[in-house]
């Protein structure tokens, strides 16, 4: 992508779709009531303010890292400042569906502000959408009502706080229907954590530990075609462990059986599972065994 318009504030999200935002650092952009055809001319966006899509049409497509971005007709994508999208456009795409745009100063001081890191779907680096029921876009939209209804008032004293609650609202929601698509996505991720488990033992059983070392969790997310965080979360929920220590029980679970092998010594095991330093093996088989690899060698 050569031509990326940066979007610092969000008076230049409104401006590249021909509009202008009442409100310094937040806004609601209606695309189907607005003249909002985007300059065409730009490959993609890149973002140093929250954005929030609602997606009501067809034929736009996101794409980040080389990806298609999972952005059906009915859902919602989440986008944090540092995070940069490739857009792509077919001849019939008409916008429709809404853009909240809010600078990260507008939640200075706010209990909002101090809790943004804990909505990981702002860092999910825009491979899963939302994707939302009728009921629950109907909530969503009734939220950016309210956000929309603060914005056209006289500002007072009040209007922060309702506009930055509302916004905390609406995401809070978004949290309830992310684990409700974890859900009923069961079978989906069933498959995704057989492949996890199917990878982790072509790994470990390969030279790939050798040449690359210990299989990082981004390494699984991009086999799987997901992102780190989302992938994190999916196996979480599932197995209760997280995406590290699943991996870490994989790894243990091979070195108690390459422990048995009288001729090989701990440092020679500790390197063919892809650690640097034998002792850092030995302290992760200790602490998860809760004996040392000699130890354990010795008690079978």
């Amino acid at each position: 992508m050569k031509n990326i318009l940066v979007i610092n504030t969000v008076a230049d999200y409104f401006k590249w779709r021909s509009s202008r935002p009442s409100h310094p650092l937040v806004g609601i952009l209606d695309y189907e009531n607005s003249d909002a055809f985007p300059d065409y001319s730009y490959d993609g966006l890149y973002f140093n303010c929250y954005a929030v899509f609602l997606k009501d049409a067809k034929n736009c497509k996101l794409k980040y890292g080389g990806g298609e971005y999972d952005f059906d007709e009915g859902s919602m994508v989440f986008l944090g400042p540092g995070q940069q999208v490739g857009l792509e456009y077919e001849p019939d795409y008409v916008p429709k569906g809404y853009a909240l745009i809010f600078h990260p100063d507008l939640l200075l001081g706010s209990e909002l502000g101090r809790k943004m890191n804990s909505y990981n779907f702002f860092s999910y680096s825009v491979k899963e959408a939302l994707h939302l029921s009728a009921r629950e876009r109907e909530l969503i939209l009734s939220v950016l009502d309210k956000i929309q209804y603060e914005l056209e008032q006289n500002l007072d004293k009040h209007s922060k706080k309702l506009i930055v609650s509302n916004i905390e609202l609406m995401l809070d929601y978004c949290i309830r229907f992310y684990d409700r698509q974890f859900l009923t996505r069961e079978i989906q991720h069933q498959g995704a954590l057989e492949k996890f488990d199917s990878l982790l033992g072509t790994y470990f059983s390969s030279e790939k530990p050798k040449t690359n070392g210990l299989p990082s969790v981004s390494y699984f997310a991009e086999n799987l075609h997901l992102s780190a965080n989302y992938f994190g979360d999916l196996v979480k929920k599932e197995t209760g462990y997280s995406a590290q220590e699943y991996i870490q029980n994989k790894l243990i679970d091979v070195a108690k059986e390459k422990v048995f092998d009288p001729n090989k010594s701990v440092s020679e095991i500790a390197y063919e599972l892809g650690f640097k330093y034998p002792q850092h093996f030995s302290r992760l088989f200790k602490q998860k065994v809760g004996y040392s690899p000699n130890e354990f060698r010795q008690l079978n």
